[in-house]
């Protein structure tokens, strides 16, 4: 069967569209838009939400989205073990949600911080499906766009993150202040995972600000973002065949 995934998108969403080429253009799989007033969402192997502005950030980033609709439909996916992935607002929106454990706040800067930055999977590979063709250790070069992007949690929580290797990537060049370095964090079950560098944006090695940035995985013409959504479909993939 093809593989199928919903990309939702609530008012103030814009990276729907850039994560819908990468899926349909670039990994050449059958990618959906998935306005927020839906909540049926049967069918779906996989949802990503996308980074951005929901409702404007009214309030705090991400609040009002958990509120919408379409995030209960999320839940049920997520409660039957569907991959579900959340990038920038769109891992605010889980956390809000509480699908994932965690708060977010304003960064360290006090401002909106854009660029590239290196993130270092924590775990191994295996842990979740959006890190599957990874070896523990190994160092991403992905872009982060963010104002309230500092991850925090307190001890007791994160001692037991810890314990459940929920911890997916830390950050080697810290952007925005997250306690221990945290860029990245996954459920217990790990089939949800939240990140806070926009992977979409590293897929292509046109879009890097130079050829050296993404290192030997320019080699194969593709960003290191370009791992996540791979390591996403061969799960899919496996999945169906087992």
């Amino acid at each position: 069967m093809p593989t199928r995934i919903g990309i939702v998108v609530f008012p103030g969403s814009n990276c729907d569209r850039d994560i819908y080429h990468v899926l349909r253009s670039v990994m050449h799989v059958e990618a959906e838009f998935v306005w927020h007033k839906r909540d049926d969402l049967h069918g779906y192997d996989a949802i990503v939400i996308p980074g951005g502005f929901a409702y404007a950030d009214r309030l705090r980033a991400g609040v009002i989205a958990a509120f919408s609709p379409v995030m209960q439909g999320v839940k049920r996916l997520a409660r039957d073990g569907v991959p579900v992935l959340g990038i920038c607002n769109g891992f605010q929106i889980l956390v809000e949600s509480g699908l994932l454990p965690g708060a977010f706040m304003r960064n360290d800067s006090l401002t909106f911080t854009c660029r590239w930055t290196r993130l270092r999977l924590s775990v191994n590979g295996s842990r979740t499906p959006f890190t599957l063709l990874l070896e523990k250790g190994r160092v991403l070069n992905i872009p982060v766009a963010n104002q309230e992007g500092k991850y925090y949690a307190d001890e007791d929580t994160l001692r037991e993150m810890e314990r459940n290797e929920q911890i997916i990537f830390r950050y080697e060049d810290n952007p925005n202040g997250s306690i221990h370095d945290i860029g990245g964090v996954c459920n217990e079950q790990g089939n949800v995972l939240g990140m806070m560098p926009h992977p979409e944006r590293a897929c292509e090695v046109m879009l890097a600000p130079s050829p050296s940035i993404h290192g030997s995985a320019s080699e194969s013409g593709y960003g290191d973002g370009m791992l996540i959504f791979r390591s996403l479909v061969s799960y899919i993939e496996h999945r169906w065949a087992s």
